[in-house]
């Protein structure tokens, strides 16, 4: 064994040995992996804000009380409609050429997952209040105020995106408050976090240790068996409050409101199923029920839900009424896009 007495070519079989294992290895099984996870059709890239707005999530070590993956167990089904799968991420390329991918799946929940957030709060304007002062719209909560993101101008621009804080939390400051370009990227980014449907006919991993649920008699299955306090508290109650008296000079009260009492009910379904910017007032509300694909039975009850608490008291609506609003309302909106 000559090459032994040689320490070039010992070196050099060696080297070639280690770059062989490391390709057959490392390399080859990576890119296998890649080939076999491929994005899910309908994936959208990040647009040129959300990437910046990516940075400053890593930044700003988001990632430390933020995960971004639904696990398989049924107590992560309200973070989103389906477990997380490899293809989930599988679009996600290098930060940088000097710095490695950043997934941001995280390792701990101080706050909540944020995987399909841009689905399940997809109110800009309660976005950006939650940064400058998360004690605005959730009491509770333990989360930093960004508000270096934020400035007080006392004469903004045209362009200038202004930001309906309560008086209560500016602490007397003069002005209006005007997001800066890194708050609209971050909150870009935020609203981008949005599970893909899986193709027609791909069956999704199911959630496990379910919770026991007993039979409902059939007597009982009417539209009482969708919750509507339930979904109130799910998808409304950050903006319009447990109470339904809203935030003053951000988000409208339920409480005595004409839209909830009134007549108008196509108004009021058009307002749950596609938003509402009432930019003179109050701050622009996302499209809730089209985000959170909201049946007649959803809607209807919630409606009555809101008709019928905080001293509101108005005739209940049937699925029935709302099916037929619902329809024509997207027959509506349809036309009105072509």
């Amino acid at each position: 064994m000559n090459i032994f007495n040689n320490h070039k070519r010992l070196y050099i079989t060696a080297g070639l040995l280690f770059a062989l294992l490391t390709y057959l290895t490392v390399i080859v099984p990576a890119f296998q992996n890649q080939y076999s996870n491929l994005p899910l059709p309908g994936t959208k890239p990040l647009s040129g804000d959300a990437k910046a707005g990516k940075l400053i999530y890593i930044a700003e070590g988001c990632v430390g009380c933020h995960s971004q993956q639904v696990r398989n167990v049924e107590m992560d089904k309200m973070f989103g409609s389906r477990p997380g799968m490899a293809s989930d991420y599988a679009n996600i390329g290098r930060t940088s050429i000097w710095q490695n991918t950043a997934t941001l799946m995280g390792t701990e929940r101080t706050g909540p997952d944020l995987t399909d957030v841009g689905n399940r709060q997809a109110s800009k304007d309660w976005n950006l209040m939650h940064l400058y002062q998360p004690r605005s719209v959730v009491k509770q909560s333990i989360m930093p105020s960004y508000k270096w993101l934020f400035e007080m101008k006392l004469k903004p621009s045209k362009n200038d995106v202004i930001v309906s804080m309560p008086a209560e939390f500016l602490n007397g400051k003069a002005g209006k408050l005007v997001a800066k370009k890194e708050a609209l990227q971050l909150v870009a980014y935020i609203l981008s976090l949005k599970q893909t449907p899986l193709p027609t006919g791909t069956v999704p991993q199911e959630f496990l240790y379910k919770k026991a649920v007993g039979e409902i008699p059939s007597s009982k299955l009417k539209d009482k068996t969708v919750d509507g306090k339930a979904l109130y508290e799910a998808n409304c109650v950050a903006c319009h409050q447990a109470n339904g008296e809203g935030l003053k000079g951000a988000f409208p009260p339920l409480k005595g409101s004409a839209v909830v009492t009134g007549e108008n009910l196509e108004l009021y379904v058009d307002i749950i199923m596609n938003g509402y910017d009432a930019r003179a007032d109050y701050g622009v509300m996302a499209a809730v029920g089209t985000n959170m694909n909201f049946t007649e039975f959803d809607v209807a009850a919630i409606i009555n839900y809101e008709r019928n608490s905080w001293g509101n008291k108005d005739k209940e609506v049937t699925p029935e009424e709302i099916k037929k609003i619902m329809d024509f309302i997207k027959i509506k909106v349809s036309a009105e896009n072509k």
